[in-house]
């Protein structure tokens, strides 16, 4: 065990290291890093369901659209401006909603805050009603949540309705790009590290209980209920920040083709995961920044079949490697390590 976190250690370091030469090494690809940051937000949000404890979720996109929500209308209130008055410019007429660097930095940074606290709170909600039911029956369900989240933000014309919203426009002289993709790594960080922290904890041990078999965990007299909705309250509320951070890098929201996009976001949480191997920290880290090098790619050299490329992609994935790139290197890691008769004799 003392290997293992002291391995864990030093990958973290590595990765760390690396994150903060990325912007440094690649100044003209920051918008491609910040993406990184919110893919691994989202991943580890969604695997804390779908790895962790076997829930499949679909509907986890809801509070990445609330949460691009939240940060945007929190600047703009913060500077002062009514939303009903911002959005009727539908961007026409935005140099009028300027506020100054300082301001634009505490609001962005406090409509994360916000937009974690009221994600958790929301699926602490939802969950504990929709997490009674199991299987296909709670992937429907989450999908169907995240369809209806979606045609219901369109209906709000204080929130830009069917035409969606903007974010307020950076000061000049303002690095957005900078300050969203070191926000994104912070948070990075401190999920990681909260993650192996309750991994290690008896909370952690009744997720994966939950996964193996819930009936025996129940029949045990394990919390399974409270242990569900605490988890999918905890990956609400980084999936919001990550929401929050994308919405601001893109500058726009569209409450059906960014916010609540089920066939876009929507998937690559869950594909992610899938890349880098499921139900560990480390395997939704290294499918997201996987995925976005396969993405950076399908988009610039197969455009116009880039999502036909992606489909494949998933398919190719699920069929011929199912525990993902973490699972073929323990795999590899595994045989490596057998007595030669061993090997042999398979």
């Amino acid at each position: 065990m003392l290997k293992q976190t002291a391995a864990q250690w030093l990958a973290m370091l590595a990765f760390v290291a690396l994150a903060v030469a990325a912007p440094f090494a690649l100044p003209n690809n920051m918008a491609q890093l910040v993406d990184v940051m919110v893919f691994i937000l989202i991943a580890l949000g969604w695997d804390m369901l779908g790895g962790q404890m076997g829930y499949n979720s679909f509907g986890n996109v809801v509070f990445f659209g609330i949460g691009m929500y939240l940060v945007a209308s929190t600047q703009v209130l913060w500077g002062g401006f009514s939303l009903q008055e911002y959005n009727s410019a539908k961007g026409g007429n935005l140099e009028a909603f300027v506020i100054g660097e300082p301001a634009y930095v505490a609001s962005l940074i406090a409509g994360l805050a916000i937009a974690a606290v009221a994600n958790f709170l929301i699926a602490l909600i939802v969950g504990a009603q929709l997490l009674q039911t199991r299987g296909h029956y709670f992937a429907v369900g989450t999908l169907g949540l995240g369809v209806a989240a979606g045609e219901f933000a369109g209906t709000f014309s204080f929130l830009g309705g069917g035409s969606g919203m903007n974010f307020l426009q950076p000061p000049d002289g303002l690095q957005l790009s900078t300050l969203l993709y070191f926000l994104g790594l912070a948070t990075v960080v401190v999920f990681y590290l909260f993650l192996v922290w309750l991994h290690g904890t008896r909370f952690g041990l009744v997720m994966n209980a939950i996964r193996d078999n819930e009936d025996k965990a129940e029949a045990m007299g394990l919390p399974t209920a409270r242990v569900k909705a605490i988890s999918w309250a905890v990956a609400a509320a980084f999936t919001a920040v990550g929401g929050g951070l994308y919405g601001a890098g893109k500058n726009f929201i569209d409450p059906t083709e960014v916010a609540f996009s089920l066939t876009t976001i929507g998937v690559w949480m869950i594909l992610m995961p899938l890349i880098g191997g499921k139900g560990t920290i480390w395997g939704p880290i290294i499918g997201a920044v996987a995925f976005q090098l396969f993405k950076e790619f399908f988009w610039t050299f197969l455009f116009g079949w880039q999502r036909v490329a992606l489909g494949l992609l998933i398919v190719i994935i699920v069929v011929f490697f199912p525990d993902g790139i973490m699972g073929g290197l323990h795999a590899l890691r595994r045989r490596l390590g057998a007595p030669h008769g061993q090997e042999a004799a398979r």
